[in-house]
């Protein structure tokens, strides 16, 4: 029989718990009657137009996003501007909307810990651990055996999915690396961080002009890793089907479902 949305809340409050998100962050129920009842779930890293047709053309009675629709202050859900058209959408279609966000950064299964996982990474540990130092942002660890920045740039490239800008690195294509700090998403804020300044390579996504050059020039001065650059859509996407696992086994009830629709705000790149 369905379960009820308020039951798997409280299994995502378990798996992703709500008091491990970053005092900024929104995540949680955004749209739904917690009484309803789910059978069919879909997840994605954005709720966007796209993954909301996908939702409601699945049927879907709860679409989990990883990136919060309502993250900043909101004054209106007015259906003239797009936040307010896509939850009246679901809201119409009985598909409840939530959130999980850093929440579901920092746990063992989290986003950066499935992309240390899926690179191998022996001994992974938190960047920045919390309280249990099992837990928190990013992980560092070491490859199974040192290989080069670029074979490491195509690894990466070959295991995220594609996207417009692809993967970008800066240092040696043949420096070798062996130390590996990581975060999934817009990590550039760790870059001054003690276990990433050790690290031969940090990848992370979205870094910005100045933070990357900076942290570049500091290397030549006193030692720093070399930086890679991924998309903050396919750092996150990863993490989407350990997500369905871990909610297909605490629900055999549920039809989980992950969207492959890149949500990757860029659409081509031209290489000069």
């Amino acid at each position: 029989m369905p379960a009820v949305l308020a039951e798997v809340m409280t299994t995502i409050d378990r798996l992703w718990p709500i008091e491990g998100a970053e005092p900024w962050d929104a995540p949680g129920l955004v749209a739904g009657d917690p009484a309803a009842e789910v059978e069919r779930v879909l997840l994605a890293v954005d709720a966007v137009g796209a993954t909301v047709d996908e939702a409601i053309g699945l049927d879907a009675d709860l679409f989990i996003a990883h990136h919060p629709l309502l993250l900043r202050g909101v004054t209106s859900i007015a259906e003239d501007r797009y936040k307010g058209a896509l939850l009246a959408r679901l809201i119409r279609a009985d598909c409840a909307l939530l959130a999980a966000h850093t929440n579901a950064d920092v746990v063992e299964r989290g986003t950066s810990a499935v992309l240390a996982a899926r690179l191998g990474l022996v001994d992974p540990r938190p960047i920045v651990p919390g309280a249990d130092p099992a837990l928190g942002l990013g992980r560092v660890g070491r490859l199974p055996e040192p290989t080069t920045l670029g074979r490491l740039a195509r690894l990466l490239a070959d295991l995220l999915p594609p996207t417009a800008t692809g993967v970008r690195a800066a240092g040696g294509y043949d420096d070798v690396v062996e130390t590996v700090a990581l975060c999934g998403g817009a990590g550039d804020s760790l870059l001054g961080d003690p276990a990433v300044r050790a690290a031969d390579v940090y990848i992370t996504a979205d870094l910005r002009h100045h933070p990357a050059s900076e942290a570049r020039e500091q290397a030549l001065v006193g030692g720093g890793p070399a930086l890679v650059d991924v998309s903050h859509w396919a750092s996150e996407w990863l993490w989407l089907d350990a997500a369905a696992a871990e909610l297909r086994t605490a629900h055999a009830e549920l039809d989980v479902r992950v969207s492959e629709l890149r949500t990757d705000p860029w659409d081509f790149q031209v290489v000069q």
